[in-house]
């Protein structure tokens, strides 16, 4: 390392004001930054230093994103050679897999570091480090089969209209990576729901369903829901869905790590998930359908509920800032996300929508508490007494 911190600052000069390659200094920034810890001082006002700064706080959030795309990328693998009716190794899910997932994180990070870097050079700033996330968590929501130009384009949008545009990182109010996931969705529908596009070159003769959608199709149908996959399939994540989001044990392995970490917050997983049980518990008590009637702990293992609980709604730009805006905000994309399941099933995956509809929500919960707290503390000052 020491060899590597010499190297560096033989080159920073070139990068410097004055330097051969002034104009790429926000990209030398970085790779520089990224590598080691900054040395910039503060020069006025009251801070507090801390080793783990910005992009060792979105490296942990990879970090804790590994276990699920880990086990998604042996999934993808494992998904298409079922459908195709063959019996696979463990090595021959996992390189059919990797042959489909890694082309979509590599456009993801291509193109939207692409568009941080231009954007920093533009303004004479720093590199953000926030689509250090971003890049993973956009192909994790993406079914395997996305063809690489939507990947590119929904990535595109999200980077230059989810965020650049509110001023880069920390100042953008919609999740980046949800943002792509919408767009897409809503601009091409066929390649982001159905039954034929959660399976990697899926068989014809092959259902391809995911359980939201077997419960969404018992609506119309008026029978009781028949899964095709057990209640273990779900919580392991043997079902087919999007890269990163059928593997709950794999999700709650990245929670524990944000956990004790400390980067994510436990206060906006808990209230989802109470959220979520407490809107599925009041809608099967008032079921008049079989998707009413199901159990409320299914919607914590099927869909993207869990992945969203742990990566989406902690999103710390996005979410509620203060401790009990938290606990509301968490609460309410726990309701919303069932409740959009549940009564509109063109809609099965409800978590997306839940999290954006709250994104825009959580500054006024802020608002709201906070002035609430400060109208608590007016009643304790005592009133002057009358002479």
């Amino acid at each position: 390392m020491k060899a590597l911190r010499r190297t560096l600052d033989k080159m920073k000069p070139q990068f410097q004001k004055g330097g051969k390659f002034e104009k790429l200094h926000s990209t030398f920034d970085a790779f520089e930054t990224f590598l080691f810890v900054p040395d910039i001082t503060t020069s006025r006002g009251s801070h507090i230093r801390d080793a783990n700064d910005m992009k060792r706080t979105m490296v942990i959030v990879v970090i804790a994103l590994i276990p699920a795309l880990l086990f998604g990328i042996w999934n993808v693998g494992f998904q298409h050679f079922i459908s195709i009716g063959e019996t696979a190794t463990f090595w021959d899910n996992v390189l059919f897999g990797l042959g489909k997932v890694l082309p979509i994180i590599v456009v993801s990070y291509v193109v939207g570091l692409g568009i941080e870097f231009a954007f920093a050079q533009i303004r004479h700033h720093e590199v953000n480090e926030g689509f250090l996330v971003s890049g993973m968590l956009i192909p994790l929501v993406l079914p395997p089969d996305t063809p690489l130009w939507m990947v590119a384009l929904s990535t595109a949008f999200a980077v230059v209209i989810g965020k650049e545009v509110f001023g880069g990182t920390g100042m953008n109010i919609l999740n980046p990576a949800l943002t792509a996931r919408a767009f897409l969705f809503f601009a091409y529908p066929a390649s982001m729901s159905g039954d034929k596009v959660w399976i990697a070159e899926k068989a014809d003769a092959f259902s391809g369903a995911t359980p939201l959608a077997e419960a969404a199709a018992s609506v119309s149908s008026g029978k009781a829901i028949e899964f095709s996959h057990s209640i273990s399939d779900m919580f392991f994540g043997f079902i087919p869905g999007s890269i990163g989001e059928t593997s709950t044990l794999a999700i709650l392995i990245g929670a524990a790590i944000l956990i004790i970490t400390g980067v994510g917050s436990l206060r906006i997983m808990l209230s989802v998930v109470v959220g979520g049980l407490f809107m599925g518990g009041l809608l099967n008590i008032f079921a008049i359908n079989p998707y009413m009637a199901m159990p409320a702990y299914i919607h914590l293992i099927a869909g993207g509920f869990a992945f969203g609980t742990v990566y989406m709604a902690t999103d710390p730009v996005t979410a509620s800032q203060t401790n009990k805006g938290k606990l509301i905000f968490g609460f309410l994309v726990g309701i919303m996300a069932v409740l959009i399941r549940v009564l509109n099933p063109a809609y099965p995956e409800g978590m997306m929508l839940a999290i954006l509809l709250m994104n825009v929500f959580a500054p006024l919960i802020d608002h709201y508490v906070v002035q609430a707290n400060i109208k608590r503390r007016l009643k304790r000052i005592p009133k002057p007494v009358k002479a």
